[in-house]
């Protein structure tokens, strides 16, 4: 993480906090001045614009999330090929249970960016390009690693959403079953 002013980390985290509760275009750079007890001048003094502090706020949020899950799996330093990817759904309930109740804060805020240009959609796709070639690091001892990957992050990302609605409640955990199979098949 970059290092930040004490203002400007007041700006980042208020509106990291709004932008996942509200959605990015609920919250003006106005409301996020006056809840980070600055001025809108110091807001873009510090940022630029508002698209900018959506992309440092995705980029922030991707960085806590990537930490999260490699200490998640490092708490487990024995683990064998086909435990270690499953501790990654592991670090999903803990951090869902904590940090995500309105679903995947990336998912969300794709939603929200429909020009491909913004800042905020390179920010997304990098985390979501990381977690997939982190998946590919995990079981690259298995058969067909690539693939294997791949539908690891497609079970990942649909119980993340599918577990946020509230239609499953229990997504994650029969993500990670599923996924154990798949593992299971690929040793």
């Amino acid at each position: 993480m970059k290092t930040l002013t004490p203002a400007a980390r007041r700006v980042l985290d208020v509106a990291g906090e709004l932008f996942y509760a509200n959605g990015i275009h609920a919250v003006g750079v106005d409301t996020i001045a006056a809840a980070a007890g600055v001025t809108k001048k110091t807001l873009y003094d510090r940022f630029g614009s508002k698209d900018a502090l959506v992309a440092e706020y995705l980029t922030e949020r991707d960085e806590r999330w990537r930490a999260h899950v490699r200490a998640v799996v490092a708490r487990s330093p024995r683990a064998g090929a086909l435990r270690r990817p499953l501790l990654v759904f592991d670090a999903l309930e803990e951090w869902m249970a904590k940090e995500n109740s309105r679903g995947c804060g990336f998912v969300n805020a794709h939603a929200e960016l429909p020009d491909s240009d913004h800042p905020g959609r390179r920010a997304i796709q990098a985390q979501k390009e990381w977690l997939l070639g982190y998946f590919r690091e995990l079981v690259a001892d298995l058969r067909n690693p690539a693939r294997l990957a791949e539908s690891l992050l497609i079970l990942l990302e649909g119980a993340t959403v599918v577990e946020s609605l509230q239609v499953t409640p229990s997504a994650v955990a029969t993500a990670k079953r599923l996924a154990k199979q798949l593992l299971e098949g690929a040793a």
